[in-house]
């Protein structure tokens, strides 16, 4: 079986609110936890953030990356 090496977090807003420094702060906190309990550490991995619209409302993800996940982000990024 192939090992997780990404994990994603996401919750929608209301486009007129947007997200709150606290939201981001919950969201941060719960993928750290989730890593934590997956045996990845949080400070191996990466961290990028996006956002899509869902009609009136905004959909955030937070996406984490560790391993060869990581590896593929930081080389894309390099070149790109």
């Amino acid at each position: 079986m192939a090992k997780h090496t990404q994990a994603q977090m996401s919750r929608r807003f209301l486009k007129s609110r947007g997200m709150d420094a606290m939201a981001k702060k919950q969201i941060e906190y719960y993928m750290g936890a989730k890593l934590l309990e997956i045996g990845v550490n949080p400070k191996d991995a990466i961290y990028r953030w996006s956002q899509a619209i869902k009609g009136m409302q905004i959909e955030v993800t937070y996406s984490a990356y560790w391993g060869e996940s990581k590896d593929e982000i930081l080389l894309n990024e390099q070149s790109g």
